[in-house]
């Protein structure tokens, strides 16, 4: 049951975001990319593809029940399909029906929390690079182009978090079975 609603907000409760959770091998080649190319002082977080942005801490119980409902699936399969320009920044764009059907689903029974931006069709990506000058997220788009092949990824599972103003903290993991 929905609780809340967007802009309902507690101070004690800090806003939620939904992750997919990547297979170790490919999330660790992402964490690389992403040391390699996000500013150190900015890189606070492990490289992710972020499925909700802000939903009300105070619905965390009712997101919890969601989350633990839409795990009961079977891994699948992520293409990642390119490079793409952030402007200030660098992300590998991904490809797949099922995390598409996954958000739509989430989306669905979450609707009244939504904000704008997570009420906007989802664009799977992972952000190895943001916060620089447009020359040097240039100079990276060129370089990662030149370097890219098409490859796959398995998303494990979702994962739940505490927005904390930059840093994330883990609320919980649900691995899909």
């Amino acid at each position: 049951m929905i609780t809340a609603t967007y802009g309902e907000a507690s101070p004690a409760l800090p806003p939620l975001l939904v992750t997919l959770t990547l297979d170790p091998v490919s999330q660790h080649r992402f964490d690389e990319l992403r040391r390699a190319h996000f500013p150190p002082e900015r890189n606070h977080l492990a490289a992710h593809v972020t499925l909700f942005h802000h939903l009300p801490g105070v619905s965390e119980e009712a997101v919890d029940a969601a989350l633990a409902r839409a795990s009961r699936r079977a891994p699948f399969e992520l293409h990642v399909t390119g490079v793409a320009a952030l402007g200030r920044g660098v992300a590998y764009t991904l490809a797949s029906p099922e995390v598409m059907a996954l958000h739509s689903q989430l989306t669905a029974a979450w609707a009244p929390l939504l904000t704008r931006q997570d009420r906007r069709p989802l664009w799977p990506h992972i952000t190895v690079q943001n916060k620089v000058s447009p020359e040097r997220a240039a100079a990276s788009l060129a370089e990662l182009r030149g370097d890219f092949t098409p490859q796959t990824v398995t998303a494990e599972g979702l994962q739940l978090w505490h927005y904390l103003g930059g840093p994330w903290e883990p609320v919980r993991r649900f691995p899909f079975h």
